[in-house]
């Protein structure tokens, strides 16, 4: 498994020496973010210039090639103001689960009231109903399904959010504060993402069903 804390300085190193003094944040989302990473997972970096232009993004594209682990990189790039005039439904889950190296995302704070939040549920149980029920006609995919599941694991984050005011991290850990229909959705995706068989009417049902109750609701 990639030693992140080596990768990262490398990163932070070789960025610093493309952009200088340009480069306003930069952070770490995903797996190795919350430190559940595995061998095969994703390097999701997330950096901030002062402001980007196409020709930044055929720099940046080089510089990635001349890191170790290219084929696993991915993330977020963006300028500035571009982000601090994001939907703010939209940052929240991006605030909190950006882990930072260097700066801080705190100017995005002011954005994220309640309003942002129970945006970022609405269209998130949207987007899940809408793709269950694609999915289950059309598509009859496993691996949507799968997605399906780990996009309404981020759905009930912030439902907990918005209940407690506490961001909750890991997945798992939402299993101690959640309602029982949460925890089956909690408790179906990490299941999922160890491995388990897809049992793909019943979970499809079950996800639409938790779906369609949320859009009435918020």
């Amino acid at each position: 498994m990639t030693d992140i804390s080596l990768f990262t300085d490398l990163f932070l190193s070789r960025l610093q020496q493309v952009f200088c003094d340009r480069v306003w944040f930069v952070g770490l989302q995903g797996s190795y973010g919350r430190g559940e990473a595995t061998e095969h997972s994703d390097i999701d970096m997330v950096v901030i210039l002062d402001e980007l232009t196409a020709d930044d993004l055929k720099v940046y594209n080089r510089f990635l090639d001349t890191l170790p682990h290219r084929e696993l990189i991915c993330g977020f790039l963006s300028g500035k103001q571009e982000l601090l005039n994001w939907d703010p439904a939209d940052l929240f889950q991006f605030y909190y689960d950006t882990t930072p190296i260097r700066g801080s995302l705190d100017e995005l704070l002011p954005l994220l009231d309640e309003t942002a939040v129970q945006r970022a549920i609405r269209t998130g149980v949207c987007n899940i109903y809408h793709g269950c029920v694609h999915n289950m006609l059309y598509e009859k995919s496993e691996e949507i399904l799968r997605s399906l599941y780990k996009s309404a694991s981020f759905v009930v984050q912030a439902i907990v959010f918005m209940q407690t005011g506490t961001y909750v991290k890991h997945q798992k850990d939402l299993l101690c504060v959640v309602t029982k229909d949460e925890q089956t959705i909690v408790n179906t995706f990490l299941a999922l993402k160890n491995g388990a068989k897809v049992e793909f009417n019943d979970m499809s049902e079950t996800l639409f069903s938790w779906a369609s109750k949320w859009i009435g609701k918020i």
